[in-house]
């Protein structure tokens, strides 16, 4: 392992999330522990579209319906979720566990199937990073305040720099974050998901557009565990040198 002395302080963490059901609510935390495969309950659950199991991309998400952000799931265990039932309270207020049928139906016309992946039901990589610098300046750009949730990120971080994009400048390199080590593997590429607003679900095609134009098309960064540990609010982010 780097020694953390010799590495440099870029900024430190002011968010922190999981999605139990990909597509569905963030889970707001103050401390996460993260394994190979991610923090500890994120993104195990996934809702497949019916009669699209051969497809690359099965998944019932934000693109097919918009308000999915508005469903609520959490864990019975909450110390535990990787162990846990998990429920999902709907914009209704109603609860069914999430493998219950009458949710997959609520969800599609044509059905819905829970399906859980212990490993995570990831697009990329398991872990996701942005600054407050980042979403700042594209909300600048396109005239609006930005809910971060439009970008569904595990780690929110303030960069001690001022500048915009500096996670961009971190891939390849190994960030120590809290008791936790993550590699960043590559700049995140967005998709039409960064349109939808996750309080209103109305959609602003611009945000995506901008993005496209101005940043080939990326917001943010992927990464993937080097070293397992625990990681919590104001933690501060460390950048280890090249070796």
């Amino acid at each position: 392992m780097e020694d953390s002395r010799s590495a440099k302080q870029v900024g430190r963490v002011v968010g922190l999330w999981r999605y139990p059901v990909k597509s569905m609510a963030a889970e707001p935390l103050s401390v996460a522990d993260v394994s190979w495969h991610g923090l500890a309950g994120d993104r195990r659950w996934a809702f497949v579209r019916d009669g699209m199991t051969r497809s690359g991309f099965p998944w019932l998400t934000i693109r097919e319906r918009r308000d999915m952000s508005h469903y609520r799931p959490s864990f019975a265990d909450p110390a535990r979720p990787d162990k846990s039932q998990t429920v999902v309270r709907t914009p209704a207020g109603e609860v069914y566990d999430v493998a219950d049928p009458a949710l997959g139906s609520e969800l599609s016309a044509h059905g819905a199937q829970a399906i859980r992946q212990n490993r995570g039901i990831f697009d990329t990589f398991p872990l996701s990073l942005i600054t407050t610098q980042t979403i700042a300046q594209l909300g600048k750009k396109v005239g609006a305040k930005l809910d971060v949730q439009r970008f569904r990120p595990n780690f929110l971080v303030q960069a001690d720099d001022d500048a915009p994009f500096v996670e961009d400048t971190w891939v390849g390199c190994v960030l120590k974050v809290g008791g936790m080590r993550m590699r960043v593997d590559k700049r995140d590429g967005r998709c039409v998901v960064i349109t939808i607003d996750p309080v209103t679900s109305e959609r602003d095609t611009s945000i995506l557009r901008t993005v496209i134009d101005d940043r080939e098309g990326c917001l943010g960064v992927y990464g993937s565990t080097v070293d397992p540990g625990r990681v919590a609010l104001n933690d501060v982010v460390l950048v280890e040198p090249a070796r």
